[in-house]
């Protein structure tokens, strides 16, 4: 089935099913990253099957490491061994992928030559000062215009640094590690508030060792990583879309199989819990440190929710899932989430507008926003059309929003869920039973 440009929505009395999300993106990119600088062969199964994934295999590609992509998901490295990677012969094209951009200029900062990071216009847009300045500590040498891309890295040999950064960033802490990797002595990151820790997880599955202590982790330099078989897990903030979509739509019931369960990713589960939903999570197995299992939910009542801002660093992704969560009933206030505002578009402002255009009714903040669901079934929101602006959690969002209308909504530009989710709308076919009269169940 070809992208979608625009994709129609009808609303729906309940959702269910079970299902398989794909594969893990935020795992996906650090086992690529780690396999390359690894020595010796590594298989990857599960990959996730989007375009951020694919952009960094290509630059990993562009920087000579045999990447053979196979049947299913599974892809196998010919690792260079660390500070191997040969010189790029042009830029290095990162697409829409901010966790490439960052995490790969981590990885360049301690090679000896120069390279040029470049992504698209959205990418281009995003600051990237949180890694430039600790990776210029380091003794790299970054070249960018107002702290954005393109990003021209001359790589250097590295020190050992302390970095304490003031906003938690799972990214900017994996970027400074992977430098460090490639530094004299020790680097560390000491986080105000803990992010997700896949990078940790995985530099040990490759034989790297990683001292944690509580908020601290740090790496030595001159470490050895080694080749090995790995699986990428569900993508638990895909799934988070059936989830909510599920705690939002009484009577509903989704199971989601094969999903990561590493506890840095799955605060959402007790937020659905709050806002009235059944939930069960079971780990079946842990592969690579890292959990995976099953999550059923079942829809019931709908109540309030006030995401504080403590709470977001481990929600971060899930936030416009949640948003999603008041269209049906219900209100949802989020504070302290700033952050929202230099993603892959400025995600308060792009929640709020399109939540409005579908008749649902929705503040922004500063730092947040409020979404306020209609208080009976009878006054639902008309729907309408909501533009995903390029950003592919946006058009996620959306389409469960409106799943709530009175009638039928668009959501344009909603191809771009390709970036982490190619088969979600062909997923939401079947997931959906619409409301009598608009569709067969």
């Amino acid at each position: 089935m070809p992208p979608l440009a625009t994709a129609l929505i009808t609303p729906a009395r309940r959702v269910s099913g079970r299902l398989r999300v794909p594969g893990d993106k935020s795992i996906a990119h650090r086992y690529a990253l780690l396999a390359a600088l690894a020595e010796g062969r590594s298989t990857v199964t599960g990959f996730a099957p989007g375009a951020d994934c694919r952009s960094t295999l290509a630059c990993l590609r562009g920087l000579g490491v045999e990447v053979v992509e196979g049947p299913a998901g599974t892809v196998t490295f010919l690792g260079r061994g660390s500070g191997q990677l040969r010189s790029p012969v042009s830029s290095l094209n990162a697409g829409n992928s901010g966790t490439t951009m960052r995490l790969l200029a981590g990885v360049l900062a301690g090679h000896p030559f120069s390279s040029t990071l470049v992504g698209d216009a959205s990418l281009s847009s995003r600051p990237m000062r949180r890694v430039i300045a600790p990776l210029e500590r380091m003794g790299a040498r970054i070249d960018a215009k107002d702290g954005r891309p393109p990003l021209t890295i001359h790589g250097a040999r590295l020190r050992g640094a302390a970095h304490r950064p003031e906003t938690p960033s799972a990214q900017v802490k994996s970027a400074v590690l992977l430098a460090g990797l490639h530094a004299e002595g020790t680097t560390s990151v000491a986080e105000p508030a803990a992010t997700r820790d896949h990078t940790e997880r995985a530099l040990t599955a490759f034989g790297g060792q990683v001292g944690v202590d509580g908020l601290t982790v740090s790496v030595t330099g001159g470490q050895r990583l080694h080749g090995c078989t790995l699986s990428v897990p569900g993508d638990f903030s895909s799934a988070a879309f059936w989830l909510v979509a599920a705690a939002a739509l009484p009577g509903s019931r989704i199971v989601v199989e094969d999903v990561g369960l590493n506890p840095t990713r799955t605060a959402l589960l007790d937020v659905l819990r709050r806002f009235g939903a059944r939930v069960q999570a079971e780990i079946t197995t842990t592969e690579a440190g890292e959990p995976r299992g099953i999550v059923s939910l079942e829809g019931d009542r709908m109540g309030t929710l006030e995401i504080a801002p403590e709470e977001v660093p481990g929600l971060i992704d899930e936030l416009p899932a949640i948003a999603a969560l008041a269209a049906h009933g219900g209100q949802v206030t989020v504070r302290g989430a700033g952050e929202l505002r230099v993603k892959e578009s400025d995600r308060i402002a792009t929640l709020v507008g399109g939540f409005r255009s579908l008749g649902i009714d929705a503040d922004e903040r500063e730092d947040g926003f409020i979404v306020r669901g209609a208080p009976t079934a009878a006054a639902r929101p008309a729907g309408g059309t909501a533009d995903a602006r390029g950003d592919h959690r946006m058009a996620m969002a959306f389409a469960i929003a409106a799943l709530a209308a009175d009638g039928p909504s668009l959501i344009d530009g909603a191809d771009v869920v390709g970036i982490s989710y190619p088969g979600f709308f062909e997923a939401l076919d079947r997931l959906v039973a619409p409301l009598d009269g608009l569709g067969a169940p």
